[in-house]
């Protein structure tokens, strides 16, 4: 169920990566929600990004840049009660062709970063109360061919969301949300890796049950829902919201 506008009202939220693609979505969600928003990113300031966003330039997988993150958030609009874990980085390598630098890039957004802002915040919201959300991937779940180090970082951004909900409740709710093929600038690379890509998009669209891709909107109305007082009740899960993707068996209904 989407929340009415309004519902976070006062509210105050970190949005990690909101530059594009999903997270620019989820912050654009979250502010039509009535919640007060600040996200970063490790460049500048977007140009586009709304007046009344706040923004911090930080690298998050730096332990002094998540303290940084939170402590302007505070400056600038008070305690947080909402976080969205949702910078990362995608890698289109098998375990054989991964450098040590290619895996503390991964490694350090995708796990550390996030376990750095959660560490940050949990002290807060164990006062004051909260509600963490991690963006994982279905990747966590099943793995993308030649995207191991990536696939590895999911899956430990949902065994991580578990434990915070387990060890920090009642006062803070833990989710993740696992997208599937979204619309994004990282998705069209993905496309781009295809021998043929036009070919490749037809048929992950044809895989997918409701008949299209995602799109950053669908990722940011579920967070929307996930961080409201609707979805009090939900902590420790890992929602998939992949258009029906991964529910469907390797034998495709249009082969048979």
């Amino acid at each position: 169920m989407e929340p009415k506008r309004g519902s976070l009202a006062g509210k105050v939220a970190i949005v990690t990566g909101g530059g594009r693609g999903i997270g620019r979505a989820i912050v654009r969600r979250l502010s039509a929600d009535g919640a007060h928003v600040l996200t970063c990113g490790r460049n500048g300031r977007p140009s586009d990004l709304p007046a009344s966003v706040a923004w911090v330039q930080a690298d998050i997988a730096s332990r002094d840049g998540a303290a940084t993150i939170v402590g302007t958030t505070r400056e600038h609009f008070g305690t947080p009660a909402i976080l969205v874990n949702n910078a990362g980085i995608q890698l289109e390598k098998t375990v054989m062709e991964t450098s040590d630098d290619d895996w503390d890039l991964v490694m350090g957004v995708n796990c550390r970063g996030t376990f750095n802002m959660c560490r940050e915040v949990l002290p807060l919201m164990t006062e004051s109360g909260g509600s963490i959300v991690n963006i994982g991937s279905i990747s966590g779940n099943v793995s993308d061919p030649r995207m191991a180090v990536y696939n590895a970082s999911k899956a430990f951004v949902h065994g991580l969301t578990r434990s915070i909900a387990i060890d920090h409740g009642p006062r803070v709710r833990c989710n993740a949300v696992s997208p599937g093929w979204i619309m994004t600038a990282m998705a069209s690379d993905g496309f781009a890796l295809a021998r043929d890509p036009e070919r490749a998009r037809e048929d992950a669209i044809a895989r997918h049950a409701v008949g299209r891709l995602g799109e950053p909107d669908d990722i940011a109305n579920a967070v929307a829902w996930l961080v409201s007082d609707q979805a009090s009740f939900a902590t420790g899960q890992c929602f998939v919201f992949d258009g029906g993707l991964t529910a469907a068996s390797p034998l495709q209904p249009g082969l048979f």
